[in-house]
């Protein structure tokens, strides 16, 4: 498996000024010729080999790699690209919103590789890329989250609300009644369960509309409790969002937060109440917190990074569209827990699918606004 990340250099966020006005420069953010990207990810070395099907650059969302969610998910599609198409990627981690624009035309005016295709991870990128695509324009895009609307961007959205519309059904059915399993607890008079947003977007909003809506449909006596933290990548901020709730007599929170929501897990293992994970399933890259994370709405961002790859390998890039990914075609799901998943009682799994299916035929509407 060719998933050595040692082989890449990450890149931190430089100054601005030594990422600025590097037309003609070699290699792009990731690559000085340290880390051997010159031919070590893919098959152009001193064999004669021909080297990459495809030479992509990936800008990650603030809160960079090792999240165990949404960055780590669009990585996941590189890495699979990479052993399964023979392509070769470079990786950049913006810290801050500021930095997107610097990468991205970093990404562009590399001539040693020459990038086919830049990936740009978040909604948050769109303001940047929607500048950069337009002084790029023979340089194809991609963007997740959000869309942009030029002929050399890929757009990816998702269908948050119908996956996240599942998790706050279980939550609501799970908190009226007594149930224990892992290191969790909830009791059946709750009245509330809570969620734990990142930066206060339309997007975000997405999940918290769907969950809602979840909510609503499994008791009209459960309300939701939210906090919005400002940042993905504040588990702190996280923890205590989390901890208000619960102290507040919620006994599950659902975060969709990135590294935030490490946060929210930690503070339901203190408090012996339960968590709902987002992006992938966070019982598993989140095994510490397994005993109290009930299930995540998984979020197949891999499923978009592997598919636009794929399309650049195959000279099919599809510039200028948007693709939505849903539960229809499994964009994004809602997957139980690996050490909690078979303690949830099966009317309340039975009630989930049915609602799932509902969704897919077009006969339950899920709001995407709040």
């Amino acid at each position: 498996m060719v998933s050595d990340l040692d082989r890449r250099r990450f890149v931190k966020a430089a100054s601005a000024a030594g990422l600025i006005g590097l037309a003609g420069c070699s290699g792009g953010p990731s690559s000085d010729g340290s880390d051997g990207s010159d031919g070590s990810d893919g098959s152009d070395g001193d064999d004669g080999g021909s080297g990459p099907a495809a030479n992509i650059g990936m800008v990650y969302a603030t809160g960079g790699l090792g999240d165990g969610s949404f960055n780590d998910q669009a990585q996941q599609g590189a890495i699979q690209a990479e052993e399964e198409l023979n392509i070769s990627f470079q990786e950049a981690q913006p810290d801050e919103v500021s930095q997107f624009s610097n990468f991205q035309q970093q990404f562009a005016e590399s001539s040693d590789p020459d990038y086919d295709l830049v990936s740009c991870i978040g909604f948050l990128q769109a303001d940047s890329l929607s500048e950069t695509a337009e002084s790029y324009p023979d340089q194809d895009f991609m963007i997740v989250d959000s869309v942009v609307e030029a002929d050399n961007v890929a757009s990816y959205t998702f269908q948050e609300h119908e996956g996240s519309y599942l998790g706050g059904l279980m939550a609501s059915l799970l908190t009226t009644r007594d149930f224990s399993a892992g290191a969790g607890s909830t009791a059946g008079d709750s009245t509330n369960v809570g969620f734990v947003g990142g930066v206060e977007s339309d997007l975000i909003q997405k999940f918290q509309a769907g969950f809602e809506a979840g909510v609503a449909a499994g008791s009209d006596d459960v309300d939701v409790s939210v906090n919005y933290t400002g940042s993905f990548n504040d588990p702190a901020a996280g923890r205590e969002a989390a901890t208000a709730m619960y102290n507040s007599g919620a006994d599950i929170v659902y975060h969709a937060s990135g590294n935030t929501g490490t946060g929210v897990f930690q503070a339901a293992q203190e408090q012996g109440k339960f968590a709902i994970g987002v992006d992938r399933d966070q019982s598993v890259t989140r095994p510490d917190y397994a005993d109290v994370i009930l299930g995540s709405m998984v979020k197949r961002v891999d499923t978009a990074v592997f598919n636009a790859i794929d399309a650049t390998v195959d000279d099919e890039f599809p510039g200028g569209s948007v693709v939505a990914l849903g539960l229809e075609n499994d964009g994004v799901a809602l997957v139980y827990g690996d050490q909690l998943g078979s303690e949830i009682p099966d009317d309340v799994r039975d009630e989930v699918a049915t609602a799932r299916e509902d969704i897919i035929a077009g006969d339950l509407s899920v709001p995407s606004e709040v």
